[in-house]
C-alpha cells in the first residue's frame, strides 16, 4: 500500500538501517560478526524488508524469538543463519529441520526432548549466567556434558544474555562482569574437555554500547540496530547511529469547539475558550499507549508541536491545533520522527508512558503499512 492511500503508516529508512549495521560492525572486535535481531517484526520495522536489506549489506545471521518468525523469513527468501532465541516445543522439531533453522536449547530437559524427536537439529546452548530466565546453569558441567552426548543435536554455538548491561552503576557493572566470568568459564571448561562450544556470543545492544569488544563469534544487535536507545541513559561508548523509523498518520477532520464544549469519550477534554481540534487517524489499536494524551503526548503538524487531548480512541486521537490555523484534512501528523526543525523521538514517547522503546516499537500494529524509500528497497 502506498503512503498516499494510507490513514497511518510506518516509514522505515533502510539506508539508515544499513548505516547502523555498518557502524555496529565496526565497533566489534576483529573476527566478531553482527547478528541482526529481527524478532517482533524487527522491533516494528518489518522483519522481511529489514532482513533482506541487511543480507544485501553482508549480514549473515539473524535472530528471531520463535519458530513462526524464522519460517516467515525463510519463506521470504532470507538465506542466512536464523537462530530461534526462544523456546520451541520439541514436537515441532521437524519444522526446525525443514526450514534449516537453529534452535536454542532452553535447558537440559528441553535438549533431551528435542533429541528424542529423532530429527537432526542444529542448536545453540543457552547458558544461565545469572539472569535465571532460559539456559543451562553455566556451572552445571554434568548437564553440559550430557547435552553433548545426546544424539541428533549438532551443537553449533553457546551463548548467554546480560541482564544488567544497560546500566553503568558500579553494582550493576560488577554483576555484568560476574556474568562474563561465568560465561567464559563455561566456554573454557567445554574446550578443556574436548567439547567444541562453536560460535559463542554474549553481547546484545547494551553489551556493545557499554562493554569493550568481546572475543566472540557473534554480537546480537537488536534495539541499537534500529538507531534508538531503550531509554535515555548514558552509555559507555558513543556510536553514530540514527533512528530508522518514523510514524505518521492523516488528519481526517478539523472542528471548532466553543467555550464549555467537550470532546472525545467521557468528554474528557473541555474547551475553556474556543479551540480547534484535529482528528488524527491512529489510535491504541495501532500500538500507541492509550495513556499518551494524559502524559503530554504531542504530534508534529506543519513543523509545529501540537498537544494530544482527551482520551485516545481505538482508531483516532484528538489534537489541539488552535495555534496552527492552516491544518486541514489530509495533512500528515508525525507521531515519531521529524517535521521541519522539530523532532519527536521514540525515546521521548516511551519515557512519557513509563516504558522502553523496545515495547513501544514492537507493539506497532500490522495494520500500519510499512513504507520504504524506493531507492532503499531491496528484493
Amino acid at each position: 500500500m502506498r503512503e498516499e492511500a494510507s490513514r497511518a503508516w510506518r516509514e522505515v529508512d533502510l539506508n539508515a538501517l544499513a548505516h547502523n549495521a555498518r557502524t555496529l560492525q565496526a565497533a566489534l572486535c576483529s573476527g566478531c560478526r553482527l547478528m541482526a535481531v529481527v524478532k517482533a517484526d524487527a522491533y516494528g520495522h518489518g522483519a522481511i524488508p529489514v532482513a533482506r536489506r541487511l543480507e544485501a549489506e553482508g549480514v549473515k545471521a539473524f535472530a528471531v524469538a520463535c519458530l513462526e518468525e524464522g519460517i516467515a523469513l525463510r519463506q521470504a527468501g532470507v538465506r542466512g543463519k536464523i537462530l530461534i532465541l526462544g523456546y520451541t516445543p520439541p514436537e515441532m522439531a521437524s519444522l526446525i529441520y525443514r526450514w534449516k533453522l537453529i534452535q536454542t536449547v532452553a535447558d537440559e530437559d528441553h535438549g533431551r526432548a528435542l533429541a528424542a524427536q529423532g530429527v537432526p537439529l542444529s542448536v545453540h546452548l543457552a547458558l544461565d549466567t545469572g539472569m535465571h530466565r532460559l539456559g543451562i546453569p553455566a556451572k552445571d558441567h554434568k548437564a553440559l556434558q550430557h547435552l553433548y552426548e545426546l544424539p541428533n543435536l549438532n551443537i553449533e554455538g553457546v551463548f548467554s544474555h546480560l541482564c544488567m548491561s544497560d546500566s553503568l552503576e558500579a553494582e550493576d557493572m560488577a554483576f555484568t562482569h560476574t556474568q562474563l566470568e561465568r560465561f567464559y568459564g563455561a566456554v573454557q571448561w567445554l574446550r578443556a574437555h574436548g567439547l567444541d562450544p562453536g560460535e559463542v556470543h554474549i553481547q546484545a545492544s547494551y553489551g556493545i554500547w557499554n562493554l569493550p569488544p568481546q572475543p566472540c563469534f557473534w554480537a546480537r544487535a537488536g534495539i541499537a540496530l534500529y538507531g534508538v536507545f531503550s531509554k535515555d541513559a548514558t552509555t559507555g561508548r558513543t556510536l553514530a547511529l540514527g533512528p530508522a523509523l518514523s510514524l505518521r498518520a492523516r488528519v481526517v477532520s478539523v472542528r471548532t469547539l466553543l467555550p464549555g464544549e467537550g470532546a472525545g469519550y467521557g468528554l474528557a477534554f473541555r474547551a475553556e475558550q474556543m479551540r480547534k481540534l484535529a482528528v488524527v487517524s491512529i489510535g491504541y489499536a495501532d500500538g500507541l499507549p492509550r495513556c499518551l494524551p494524559q502524559q503530554k503526548g504531542e504530534v508534529l503538524l506543519h513543523a509545529a508541536r501540537c498537544p494530544m487531548v482527551g482520551r485516545m480512541c481505538m482508531d483516532q486521537l484528538l489534537v489541539d491545533v488552535t495555534d496552527v490555523p492552516c491544518v486541514k484534512p489530509g495533512d500528515v501528523a508525525t507521531i515519531i520522527g521529524t517535521d521541519g526543525g522539530q523532532v519527536i523521538r521514540a525515546e521521548d514517547v516511551a519515557g512519557q508512558c513509563g516504558t522502553i522503546t523496545n515495547e513501544l516499537l514492537s507493539r506497532l500494529g500490522h495494520r500500519l503499512p510499512i513504507v520504504t524509500d524506493w531507492k532503499s528497497h531491496v528484493g
